[in-house]
């Protein structure tokens, strides 16, 4: 069903579009043209709207698929088309997956994981912006360091280590967001360790 939607799809998109995401999709490297580029010399440059989203998260989801460690993680990550892009959320378990407790390094788990996304999303023109949260437990510091500290960190580190070490663009990160346990993904247990995420949102393209 999913490939008759696509189908149908490109079969009523321009023929930028189909060029663009055909491109994306049998270029392993990153290497050749991005969707969003200009196309074969014509001076257009191509938007990705909400359908071209869901493309590019079932692109995302193969990658991470290709993970050794994916079993354990694929109940962590969690990608969803919204209104402002595609929010792909990295959750926690008691333990830490991607941040040890109290820590803004990213465990190896964490590096793994950020390095993928960052050679998929950097083959994407689109902006991206990275938030921090937190659960609702206090963070004890004798430094007056708090949830609104750790938050802020971790989404610097990640996104640090997506550019330094991963693929994302110098100037494609817009925002680095940090909201401590103000937008808890489980608001009916304020202390469940998957409040505690790393959220990245690749946003749409202006179409102008």
């Amino acid at each position: 069903m999913m490939a008759l939607f696509i189908v149908l799809w490109l079969m009523n998109s321009s023929e930028q579009v189909r060029k663009a995401v055909a491109a994306y999709f049998q270029d392993p490297t990153g290497h050749g043209r991005q969707i969003g580029s200009t196309v074969a010399g014509t001076g257009e440059t191509l938007s990705i709207g909400k359908a071209e989203m869901n493309l590019i998260k079932d692109k995302l989801e193969q990658a991470m698929k290709r993970a050794p460690e994916f079993q354990m993680l694929k109940d962590h990550v969690q990608m969803t088309v919204t209104g402002e892009g595609l929010r792909i959320e990295l959750t926690e378990n008691e333990k830490g997956i991607f941040f040890d407790s109290g820590s803004a390094t990213p465990s190896e788990f964490g590096k793994d994981l950020l390095e993928r996304l960052a050679v998929e999303l950097g083959k994407l023109p689109n902006k991206i912006l990275i938030e921090g949260h937190t659960d609702a437990k206090p963070f004890v510091s004798q430094r007056g360091y708090s949830n609104w500290e750790l938050s802020a960190d971790r989404a610097n580190s990640a996104r640090r280590f997506m550019q330094n070490d991963g693929g994302l663009r110098r100037d494609q990160v817009t925002q680095v967001r940090g909201y401590a346990d103000q937008y808890l993904r489980n608001p009916k247990d304020p202390n469940d360790a998957s409040n505690r995420r790393i959220s990245l949102i690749v946003q749409y393209q202006n179409r102008g």
